[in-house]
């Protein structure tokens, strides 16, 4: 038999396969069929011509075929008994691409930042053949290649992608994949930077957490130090406090693995606390006051320091500064120091500091004395030298003040004189001293002003006793006086038993060494006879030395 069809077919047509033989058997068994197509979208009918114009038998197969048929194998049959004779046709059906699927690669595991991955459309049957490809991701066009290639994966390429295949009779979509990206984020609501008291969630995010088959666990840090660990992908502060501020951050767990974001700072602003105002009045050297005042607050506060009312310093906008004057500022910190004071410097200093939350202040009050007291040339002299102390005050022109002298509390004289002069000072003249200016109008004292006299050791005290009650116990002991201290040794011929600085231990056990303040004590356990002799005490500091003997007899 003989075939006469169109050379291909299109998917969801009817078209029409026409088998025929060019004679007819009216009276015979002759059968002309067609085998392999399936029965219920097919129709087949036969025709038989045998008339003047020509003879010849015709089977008609009627089908609509799909894209399952393509390459499928037809047959026409023609049978008399046991011979049979046939042609073969093998369907073309045009169809549009069909089982196109969608893959993913890695298919397994967490996929992090950084990481590669590619997308493959895959199509199970086309023709004619794919002609183009078309990437979407979350509906947006992506890309026209068949393998979508990510070298390194965003936080951003999380989503859902499918890919469609383009031939010339159609598109075929496949269904879409999910591209998880395991990448921890952490999002501060209502904003990383928040006032006292606010209620603050700090949520720790991998995309797509909702959609999770498994259950994740979040593990938060606070400037690195473990925190909680849980379910809870939130840390909620119902009422944050200025202690919540830092860094935090949180580490994502599933059965695959593990991810950390990156940490978050978490600022908590509040109004200035109750400054910290300190007031510091120098006398010695110059006539001094420090006023310093400090407070805790964010965002920083401007500080501000008056006098009775009067803004004498500001670490914001600079007020005009006197010449007496000078400042310091820094974060949340100012400094004011006041020259040649006196006692119109006295008063009640205050400290506010303010920001954009709120203000707060301090207050102290400062009582400047009047009668300054100076040493020339110095507090600190050696023994021997010319001082001067000179008593400053603040009496009235129109009359001569009184000047009374204390050192250590006791009264040393008064006169019209400002001064009290040593023209060759001794040790026996340190101490701390005042002095006090009477007039008319009042009085005032200085400040309590030490001096110091340095003087070499005087002559040592030696002296040598002999126990014999208990066992036989020599004890020898040296004691100086002297400004700085001095250092004692003491030597017996050319042989240092002891000393206070700088020598090393006593070597004998049956020697005992006992050191204080310009004082060394020598114990020597069971006497003998060798123990005996000229034992020498030798004192020394920066100003000279002196030495002292003493004959030790068992």
């Amino acid at each position: 038999p003989s075939v006469t069809s169109s050379e291909e077919q299109t998917e969801g047509q009817r078209s029409t396969l026409e088998c025929s033989t060019p004679y007819v058997c009216p009276w015979g068994d002759i059968v002309l069929h067609w085998e392999g197509y399936d029965p219920q979208v097919s129709e087949v009918s036969g025709r038989v011509q045998l008339d003047a114009s020509g003879v010849s038998h015709h089977a008609y197969l009627t089908s609509s075929f799909s894209w399952k048929d393509h390459s499928k194998k037809l047959l026409c049959e023609v049978s008399h008994g046991s011979r049979k004779a046939s042609t073969e046709v093998v369907l073309r059906v045009r169809h549009a691409p069909k089982d196109t699927q969608a893959s993913l690669s890695p298919s397994s595991g967490n996929i992090g930042v950084g990481d590669a991955v590619t997308l493959s459309c895959e199509v199970g049957s086309s023709h004619p053949p794919v002609t183009g490809y078309r990437w979407y991701k979350d509906g947006v066009a992506v890309g026209t290649e068949r393998v979508l290639a990510l070298r390194g994966v965003h936080r951003e390429d999380h989503g859902r992608y499918h890919c469609e295949a383009q031939n010339a009779v159609g598109t075929g979509v496949s269904p879409a994949v999910t591209l998880r990206v395991f990448s921890a984020e952490i999002s501060a609501s209502p904003a990383a930077e928040v006032r006292e008291g606010t209620a603050t969630t700090l949520s720790c995010d991998v995309p797509g957490r909702e959609g999770h088959l498994e259950e994740l666990t979040y593990t938060w840090y606070k400037n690195g130090a473990w925190l909680k660990e849980g379910p809870a992908h939130t840390l909620l502060f119902p009422a944050v406090a200025a202690g919540d501020a830092g860094y935090y951050s949180c580490q994502v767990t599933n059965s695959q693995g593990s991810d950390t974001a990156q940490a978050i700072g978490l600022s908590v602003t509040y109004p200035p606390r109750i400054p910290t105002l300190t007031l510091f009045q120098e006398t010695q050297g110059g006539r001094l006051v420090i006023v310093r005042c400090t407070v805790d607050s964010h965002p920083p506060a401007t500080l501000a320091i008056d006098r009775d009312g009067t803004v004498l310093a500001t670490s914001g906008a600079q007020v005009a500064l006197r010449q007496r004057l000078d400042v310091t500022a820094s974060r949340n910190s100012l400094r004011l120091e006041i020259r040649d004071v006196g006692p119109r410097d006295s008063g009640k200093y205050g400290c506010t500091a303010s920001n954009a939350h709120g203000n707060a202040s301090a207050t102290k009050v400062l009582v400047t004395h009047a009668a300054e007291l100076r040493i020339q040339p110095s507090a600190e002299v050696p023994e021997g030298t010319a001082v001067t102390l000179t008593c400053v005050g603040t009496g009235g022109t129109e009359e001569e003040p009184l000047y009374a002298w204390y050192r250590n509390g006791r009264r040393l004289q008064e006169s019209s004189f400002p001064t009290l002069e040593f023209p060759s000072i001794r040790g026996d003249d340190a101490g701390a001293f005042r002095c006090q200016v009477q007039s008319r109008n009042g009085s005032d004292v200085s400040e309590t002003v030490a001096l110091r006299v340095l003087y070499p050791p005087r002559q040592p005290v030696l002296s040598s006793f002999l126990q014999s009650r208990g066992g036989r116990l020599g004890i020898i002991q040296c004691s100086v006086e002297s400004d700085p201290e001095s250092n004692l040794t003491l030597r017996r011929g050319d042989d240092v038993l002891a000393c206070t600085q700088g020598c090393p231990q006593a070597t004998s056990p049956r020697v005992h060494v006992t050191r204080s303040y310009n004082s060394l004590k020598v114990e020597i356990r069971e006497v003998v006879v060798e123990d005996e002799g000229i034992y020498v005490c030798q004192a020394g500091n920066s100003q000279g030395s002196a030495s002292a003997t003493v004959d030790f007899q068992a």
